[in-house]
């Protein structure tokens, strides 16, 4: 079966992305994010203040998003106390949320929990015990189902690490493994290694939001190439994913309403 065969609606090389922001990180990207993010903040020290201050000094363009927007929020959900199992429990949340609103995917994600008293997804073998045509009765299409058992199976197997193991692979590894999984592509495992282990070195150059961004950023006419991009974000190393998530909230200062220009005023106090 091709690569392009095998993924899952929605996680076809984003030239596509975000979300929560909403996590899911923010702004647009061309899909609801289900990752969760803390909102933007302003003021205070920032926790990714050598990034900030690497970014400003090689990209002073990117450097006046940064002042406007303030110190960076993102903050990796893996933790001492998350759940053994948080990559599985992670990616399968993600497979729900591909390719809709983030009201109805929230919706589907509460139905499928919902099978088994839940508000988060159960244990891996919990979903391999299900019949698929439960799974399909709480709204997943048969992709979604297919792959959340395909993801369910390669958990149980080894191949989808755990919390502890994931946070000793390096990103290429994790990278690997997890897109043997259907329905996960490398846009789904850069935003797990963004939002939820903190990576800080990722840049998903096939992302809509990122692209724009970029192209708002540099007041480009048209958004790059993803390799285009690849090459200008040399420069960003080792900090590539506060530089992007610094380009999804470039789209939403765009979208801030414009104070009158003075020289419209001058004219009225003649």
């Amino acid at each position: 079966m091709t690569e392009r065969a095998r993924r899952a609606p929605g996680d076809r090389e984003r030239a596509r992305r975000p979300g929560p922001a909403k996590p899911g990180p923010p702004a647009p990207r061309s899909a609801p994010s289900p990752w969760p993010s803390s909102p933007p903040s302003r003021g205070g020290t920032s926790r990714h203040a050598a990034a900030e201050a690497h970014l400003r000094r090689v990209d002073p363009p990117l450097g006046r998003v940064i002042e406007r927007v303030g110190p960076c929020a993102l903050r990796p959900t893996i933790g001492p106390r998350v759940r053994p199992d948080a990559p599985w429990a992670a990616l399968a949340r993600a497979i729900v949320f591909q390719q809709l609103s983030g009201r109805a995917a929230g919706t589907i994600f509460g139905r499928v929990v919902a099978l088994w008293n839940a508000d988060e997804m159960p244990a891996a073998e919990a979903v391999l015990a299900t019949p698929e045509a439960r799974l399909r009765s709480a709204g997943l299409s048969a992709a979604k189902a297919a792959a959340i058992r395909d993801l369910a199976e390669k958990t149980a197997s080894g191949i989808v690490p755990g919390s502890r193991e994931i946070v000793r692979l390096d990103d290429e590894e994790i990278l690997a493994r997890l897109t043997t999984v259907r329905g996960v592509g490398p846009w789904t495992v850069q935003m797990l290694l963004m939002f939820h282990l903190g990576r800080p070195d990722v840049l998903p150059s096939s992302d809509l939001g990122v692209l724009q961004g970029f192209a708002r950023v540099r007041r480009l006419r048209e958004k790059p190439a993803p390799r285009d991009l690849e090459r200008w974000a040399e420069r960003w190393r080792p900090w590539r994913t506060v530089a992007s998530w610094y380009l999804w909230r470039a789209l939403e200062l765009d979208r801030e309403p414009r104070r009158p220009a003075q020289r419209s005023g001058a004219r009225a106090t003649r």
